[in-house]
């Protein structure tokens, strides 16, 4: 990455697309095991489909861990100042999530931006926000 000083960040300017993936049963498991997220239904295909599930899904933190890569990739590790996130629909295994922010306000040194995460058929898996310090920006 490379330090780019006063980046003029502007509305309507998209970071991404980061594809993540594919979101296999391996990588499902390692994040159980990082994350410390062990709830069964991630993990266990008889307790998926006991809950209704056709399979095991991906954590949704694995999805929002995926969204930090993205903003730390375009921003630096240092410039996320916050980041939310709601989650919308499952990721399935196999999976190629697909990450994209678009900067919707600059104030102050300050960039806020809207955050999709997204299947290959469109669907949304998350959505959120982050507001990350302009200063010393990278790419």
């Amino acid at each position: 990455m490379t330090a780019l000083l006063q980046q003029a960040w502007q509305v309507g300017d998209v970071i991404g697309p980061l594809t993540a993936g594919p979101v296999s049963r391996t990588t499902i498991a390692l994040f159980a095991g990082g994350s410390g997220d062990h709830n069964e239904i991630h993990l266990d295909v008889e307790q998926a489909r006991a809950a209704g599930m056709d399979d095991v899904f991906a954590q949704g933190m694995l999805s929002m861990a995926y969204l930090g890569r993205l903003l730390t990739d375009a921003f630096g590790p240092t410039a996320l100042r916050s980041f939310t996130t709601r989650f919308t629909a499952i990721t399935p295994v196999d999976a190629r999530p697909v990450c994209t922010g678009e900067v919707t306000a600059v104030e102050d040194g300050i960039a806020t931006l809207d955050l999709t995460v997204e299947l290959s058929d469109g669907t949304p898996t998350l959505m959120g926000t982050a507001r990350v310090s302009l200063e010393g920006s990278t790419l």
